[in-house]
């Protein structure tokens, strides 16, 4: 059996798993790393999984902003291509007296040796890994969507490759705390969003979105664009940006995540000709447990 953890900056999310690898049992909180008082992780971790610890002796893997510098203990990259062993070799232990056998997973790094430009990703490698075990695939290309969206590259079983756009950051900078928070209605414009992705689709120089983010305000202005139709604009917008950037070449993505926000990636998808395939729910601890197995060289 196995204890999976998949932490992050905002969310916990806890899986007890089977040997077969089937989740037996879960729980979610909103007990992230931010709201983790210092020197408290243990405690919070021992709340969250005590009842499945008082029944197993399973060992406690673990994903995500935990293991980052503002987490319980830095857990350092493995550089690009990783597969699953340079992820079970890289484990970092944790000592927990009250929890037994716990590690971090280490996250994943692009441009290490300074050959390119430096990226990073904590616990999306572990649901690609899943993804791909569940779909039966060893590659392909694979959209985590977020506040910090990361487009994947996986070739032979191994992630090669990855980039991560700030769509939903900027987002909600631009939303909240820019000129165009002043016309931003609370309505759902489906309608709204498509047309975000037609002005998405007519970017064509580095600094054509720039120009076309005071656009929203001037349209407004002009009657041309309501208060209910401003903010699905600017994310079809966005979305579409980064969609068209980030497929180019690409015939099928698989999409990770199963959201609202999944569902709007489907349809930037489906406007700019590229196949969307959803991955499996619980790929967090579908690879958690591939990790774990490689780790006992099962």
């Amino acid at each position: 059996m196995l204890i999976g953890v998949d932490w992050g900056t905002t969310r916990l999310r806890a899986y007890l798993v089977g040997d077969d690898g089937a989740v037996l049992e879960s729980t979610e909180s909103s007990a992230g790393l931010m709201s983790v008082p210092a020197g408290g992780f243990e405690r919070v971790l021992a709340e969250t999984v005590g009842a499945w610890r008082a029944r197993t002796a399973a060992p406690i893997l673990m994903s995500g902003m935990v293991g980052s510098r503002q987490g319980w203990r830095e857990a350092p990259y493995v550089a690009t291509p990783a597969n699953l062993k340079a992820l079970a070799d890289g484990l970092m232990p944790v000592e927990a007296p009250s929890l037994g056998d716990v590690a971090i997973v280490p996250g994943v790094a692009v441009g290490i040796d300074g050959g390119a430009w430096a990226d990073v990703m904590r616990g999306e490698e572990v649901e690609i890994f899943g993804a791909l075990d569940t779909l039966g695939r060893t590659g392909g290309t694979f959209v985590l969507p977020g506040t910090h969206s990361k487009w994947v590259t996986v070739e032979d079983g191994a992630i090669t490759d990855f980039r991560t756009y700030m769509t939903g950051e900027l987002f909600g900078a631009l939303k909240d705390h820019t000129i165009l928070s002043k016309m931003m209605g609370k309505g759902r414009d489906e309608a709204a969003f498509a047309k975000g992705l037609d002005a998405a689709d007519g970017l064509d120089r580095p600094g054509d979105l720039l120009t076309r983010f005071f656009s929203i305000r001037a349209e407004g202005l002009m009657g041309r664009l309501g208060e209910d139709e401003a903010g699905d604009f600017l994310s079809g917008l966005l979305i579409g940006a980064e969609v068209k950037s980030a497929c180019a070449g690409v015939a099928t993505a698989i999409i990770v995540g199963a959201t609202d926000l999944g569902a709007r990636y489907r349809r930037a998808f489906e406007r700019f000709g590229v196949e969307p395939v959803a991955a499996p729910h619980e790929s967090a601890a579908i690879g958690l447990t591939l990790i774990q197995r490689e780790r006992a060289g099962i």
